[in-house]
C-alpha cells in the first residue's frame, strides 16, 4: 500500500494556509499521517504532530489538537452552562470530535445530551484517534444524531435549556451558521431563559464579521455578548464566542456554580473572558476603529491626502497567469482594476478577495464593446490571445490609453507603432517570462561586457515550464498548465538560428529530431531545442559580433523521442476526419491513422515500430509503454474532439496529465554567454533562474509571466517607461527600471562565471 499523503503536508510540515487569514499561516511538524479521507462533505486528515499529538483537521484547517483542544471545548461549552441556572436538555450542533459533549456532560443538573452532526466521518474518525475527546458519545445520557442541523432545530422548537454550535469558519456550508435565518432558529428551539453558545471567529482577523454577529444577534436574544479563549493553534492563537440569553436579566458574565475537573476554565476566567482589548471593546460597542493603519491602508490613506490621482486599467483574460498580475497592480490603492472575460463569473473569480477590483463581461470580438471600454481606462493589459492584440492596440489608439502585453511584437502589431506614437501611447510587450525575464538579463549581460571592450560571440538561452521532477513521472515528463493544443501545436513551428556565422533553418515536421541533452546542473537531464527566430536577436540584442544565437525550449529527457513519434504516426494532425467518430474505439482510430492492418495490439505495435523505426528496443519499449499509457491500444471507445485526431489526443492528455492537487511546476531558464575580451581570453558567463511553483498558491509559470507585466504596468502608469510606439524591453532604458523592482521582488537570476 502506498504511503499516506496530503497536499496540506509538504517536507514533513503541516501548513494551514487559507484566505480567511491571509498572509500567515500555522504549521505543525508531523510524525506521521494517520488517516486521510473525503467524506460526502469535506476532506478529512488526521495527523500525528511532534508536539501536539494528534491533530484533527477539516478541509485544511485545524479543528483540534491532543495538546490545546480543552481551552475552547472547555469554554464554549461552560460560558453559557454555568451561568444558566438549571440546565437540563442540552443540544451540540456540529462538534464531532465529542469535545463539547465531554465537557457539557460536567454539570450534574444535565439529563440529556443531542449531537448533531451532519459528517458521520469526523464522529467515526474521533472515536479512533481523539478517543480522550470521543469516549462520552456512548455515554446513556448522549443520543447522537447524524444529519442537518437546520432541519434539527426546525424540528424541536422550545426543548433546549442550552444549544452549543461548535462550526467550522463561515466558509462553504458553515457559512449559514453566520447568519440571521440560523440564529432565529436557535432561538426558537431554546426554553424560555436558555442560552446559546456559537464559535465566534478571532479578534484579531475578523472584527468586522464578529461585530456583524453581535449586531445582528441583538435583534433576535435581549443579551449577546462577545467572549474569548486562547488556544494556540487556532489562528492568531485566539478564538471567541457569540454568547446569548434569552432572559434579559440574566448576567452571562457571572458563573452560578463550580465546574470540576477543568484543566482553562475557572469561575475567575469566565468572569474575564467578557473583558475585551481596547481596540475590539472601541470597535464592538462604540463602532470605532482604532487599530494601526499600515501598509496597503497606510498608503491609501496618504494618497487620499495629497490628492492623488485614480488610475483606471483594464485587464482581459482570466489565465493562470493573470492572478499575479492583478495581485500586483492592485497593491498601489490608487489603481482601480476592471477585470473583464467574456464570461462574467471568470472575470468575477479572478477579482475575488482583490481590493479596488471589478468584474465586467466583454466580448473582444464586438469592435465596439471593446472600444468602448479601453476609452474608460488609462492603461489596458491584454491577456488574451495574441491575435487579439492587433484589436486591442487600435482601440487603445483610439481611446488614448496605454498597453501592455507578455506577447511577442507580431507583424500586424508593429505596423501600429506610427499610429501609437501619434497618440502618445505606450504599448510595452514581450514582459512575462519568455519573453520578458529573459531580456531582462540579456540586456544586462551584453550591455556590461560591452561596456567592458567585450565581445558576445554566443549567446544561449534556454527556458522551460516543466512539472516539479517530483511530480514529472508520467511517460512524457510534462503536465499541462495551459491549453494542450497550443503546447503541441508549438512543437510543429519552424525554427531559425545562427551557428558559427550561418543561419540554420529547421522545418516544424523536424523540430524535435534537433532537440540535445542540454547541461544546467548534474540535477535535471534536460534536452533543449531552437524555438521560433533567433536569428532578429543579433539585432534586438546589438549583438552584431556573435556568430551563435539560439533561443530555445527545455524539457526533461525523453520528451522529444516521445512527440516526435506522435508526429511521425499523425497524431498531431489537425485536418478534419470524417471517419473520427465515438463509434471507434481508441485502438480502432490508431489503427486508421497509422494504416495497420487490423486493430489488435501486436498489429499496432508492429506498425508504430516500422513507420518510427526506433534506434533501439530500449527506446521501443519506453515509448509504446508511453503509449499503452495514453490509451491509443484501448477498446474504449473514443471521444472525438473537432473532428480530427490532435484535439482528441489533447482531450485525452488533458486528463492524464493535469496537474493534481498539492503538486507544482518548475520554471529553469538559462543565459549561457561566450565572451571574448580585449586581451583574447574568453569566459563563459551565466545568468539562471529555477523557480518552483506553491502547492496551493500560484504556480512558478503564473508568477513569472504574471508579476513582470505587473512591473511594466506599474512603470507605465507612473511615467517611467514613457516612451510612444510599440516597444519591447530590448534596451538598458526600459529593462533597467524593470529588473531593479523584479529583483525586489525575489525574481532575480543567478549570474555565474564558469
Amino acid at each position: 500500500m502506498a504511503p499516506l499523503s496530503h497536499p496540506s503536508i509538504q517536507d514533513g510540515w503541516f501548513r494551514e494556509i487559507s484566505s480567511q487569514w491571509p498572509g500567515q499561516a500555522m504549521t505543525l511538524r508531523v510524525n506521521k499521517i494517520l488517516h486521510v479521507e473525503k467524506s460526502l462533505y469535506q476532506d478529512v486528515l488526521v495527523f500525528e504532530s511532534e508536539t501536539y499529538g494528534n491533530v484533527l483537521v477539516l478541509d485544511g484547517v485545524i479543528q483540534c489538537t491532543e495538546r490545546d483542544e480543552f481551552s475552547y471545548q472547555e469554554m464554549i461549552a461552560h460560558l453559557p452552562l454555568a451561568s444558566h441556572p438549571n440546565p437540563k436538555k442540552v443540544l451540540v450542533i456540529g462538534g464531532g470530535d465529542g469535545g463539547v459533549v465531554r465537557e457539557v456532560l460536567k454539570h450534574e443538573s444535565v439529563e440529556e445530551v443531542v449531537l448533531c452532526d451532519i459528517d458521520e466521518a469526523v464522529i467515526r474518525v474521533s472515536k479512533i484517534y481523539l478517543p480522550h475527546m470521543a469516549a462520552l458519545l456512548d455515554s446513556p445520557k448522549v443520543r447522537v444524531f447524524v444529519g442537518d442541523g437546520f432541519k434539527f432545530l426546525a424540528d424541536n422548537e422550545a426543548t433546549y435549556d442550552v444549544i452549543i454550535t461548535d462550526s467550522s469558519d463561515p466558509v462553504g456550508p458553515a457559512e449559514s451558521l453566520f447568519q440571521k435565518p440560523y440564529f432565529q432558529l436557535l432561538h426558537d428551539a431554546l426554553t424560555p431563559g436558555g442560552h446559546i453558545s456559537t464559535q465566534g471567529e478571532c479578534l484579531w482577523l475578523h472584527l468586522p464579521l464578529i461585530s456583524q454577529l453581535r449586531n445582528m444577534t441583538a435583534e433576535i436574544f435581549p443579551i449577546s455578548q462577545y467572549a474569548y479563549t486562547t488556544i494556540p493553534t487556532y489562528p492568531s492563537g485566539q478564538i471567541g464566542f457569540i454568547v446569548c440569553s434569552k432572559d434579559p436579566s440574566r448576567n452571562l458574565s457571572e458563573p452560578l456554580r463550580k465546574v470540576p475537573e477543568t484543566r482553562y476554565y475557572n469561575e475567575n476566567i469566565h468572569r474575564c473572558a467578557f473583558v475585551l482589548p481596547e481596540f475590539a471593546r472601541t470597535i464592538l460597542a462604540r463602532g470605532k476603529d482604532i487599530r494601526p493603519v499600515f501598509g496597503r491602508a497606510a498608503a491609501a490613506l496618504k494618497a487620499l491626502e495629497e490628492g492623488k490621482k485614480t488610475r483606471k486599467i483594464l485587464l482581459l483574460g482570466s489565465g493562470f497567469v493573470a492572478r499575479p498580475c492583478a495581485e500586483y497592480v492592485v497593491r498601489d490603492p490608487t489603481n482601480e482594476l476592471t477585470i473583464a472575460c467574456r464570461t462574467l463569473s471568470s472575470a468575477a473569480a479572478l477579482a475575488d478577495g482583490l481590493p479596488n477590483a471589478a468584474a465586467i463581461s466583454l466580448d473582444v470580438n464586438s469592435a465596439e464593446a471593446l472600444d468602448a471600454q479601453v476609452a474608460l481606462h488609462d492603461l489596458v493589459i491584454s491577456l488574451i490571445p495574441y491575435t487579439y492584440h492587433a484589436a486591442v492596440i487600435k482601440s487603445a489608439i483610439k481611446g488614448k490609453t496605454h498597453v501592455v502585453t507578455t506577447s511577442y511584437v507580431s507583424p500586424a502589431m508593429r505596423e501600429l507603432d506610427e499610429e501609437a506614437k501619434r497618440a502618445g501611447i505606450v504599448v510595452m510587450n514581450e514582459i512575462g517570462l519568455d519573453p520578458g525575464i529573459d531580456h531582462l538579463y540579456a540586456v544586462k549581460t551584453i550591455s556590461e561586457v560591452h561596456e567592458k571592450g567585450g565581445k558576445i560571440k554566443q549567446f544561449l538561452s534556454y527556458c522551460g515550464g516543466l512539472p516539479a521532477p517530483e511530480c514529472s513521472g508520467n511517460p512524457l515528463g510534462y503536465k499541462f498548465s495551459w491549453s494542450s493544443r497550443g503546447v503541441l501545436l508549438a512543437l510543429l513551428n519552424s525554427a531559425s538560428y545562427l551557428s558559427e556565422g550561418k543561419q540554420v533553418d529547421i522545418a516544424g515536421s523536424d523540430l524535435m529530431g534537433y532537440a540535445k541533452p542540454y547541461f544546467i546542473s548534474p540535477a535535471f537531464a534536460f534536452v533543449a531545442y531552437p524555438n521560433r527566430n533567433s536569428v532578429p536577436f543579433r539585432e534586438f540584442y546589438d549583438i552584431p559580433e556573435a556568430e551563435t544565437i539560439v533561443r530555445g525550449t527545455l524539457r526533461y529527457q525523453g520528451f522529444p523521442e516521445f512527440i516526435k513519434a506522435l508526429v511521425d504516426l499523425g497524431w498531431l494532425d489537425a485536418t478534419e476526419k470524417e471517419w473520427l467518430t465515438e463509434n471507434l474505439t481508441w485502438a480502432e482510430v490508431t489503427q486508421r491513422a497509422i494504416g495497420a492492418n487490423d486493430a489488435s495490439e501486436r498489429t499496432l505495435v508492429a506498425r508504430i515500430k516500422t513507420v518510427c523505426k526506433f534506434p533501439d528496443e530500449s527506446e521501443s519499449t519506453r515509448i509504446i509503454s508511453g503509449f499503452r499509457w495514453i490509451g491509443l491500444f484501448s477498446s474504449e471507445k473514443v471521444k472525438p474532439r473537432g473532428k480530427n485526431l490532435l484535439d482528441t489526443l489533447c482531450a485525452q492528455l488533458e486528463t492524464l496529465m493535469k496537474y493534481e492537487t498539492g503538486e507544482r511546476d518548475l520554471v529553469m531558464l538559462q543565459h549561457k554567454f561566450v565572451v571574448e575580451w580585449q586581451d583574447g581570453t574568453q569566459q563563459i558567463l551565466t545568468s539562471t533562474l529555477e523557480k518552483y511553483g506553491s502547492p496551493g498558491g500560484h504556480s512558478a509559470m503564473a508568477v513569472t509571466v504574471g508579476v513582470p507585466c505587473g512591473i511594466a504596468t506599474q512603470l507605465v502608469l507612473d511615467g517611467v517607461i514613457n516612451t510612444p510606439g510599440v516597444l519591447a524591453p530590448y534596451t538598458k532604458e526600459i529593462c533597467e527600471p524593470i529588473r531593479a523592482v523584479l529583483e525586489s521582488e525575489g525574481l532575480a537570476l543567478v549570474e555565474r562565471v564558469l
